[in-house]
């Protein structure tokens, strides 16, 4: 599946990403998916969750 850019699509960065840092993650929700991408590469490649996925995922992302 390939993904146009949309301007309407509100990414939000991780509180532990800085600017200098190499914790750079970003999220944001679609009506139908999740959207991770690398922030110092806002271009590059996308990956895309499904809602059920996101959801199992946190539990484990917030222990870290």
């Amino acid at each position: 599946m390939t993904l146009k850019a949309d301007t309407h699509t509100v990414w939000t960065k991780s509180s532990y990403s800085t600017d200098e840092g190499p914790d750079c993650v970003e999220v944001a929700a679609t009506p139908a998916n999740i959207l991770v991408r690398d922030s110092k590469t806002p271009h590059g490649p996308r990956l895309t969750l499904a809602p059920s996925a996101w959801t199992t995922f946190l539990p484990y992302a917030s222990e870290r």
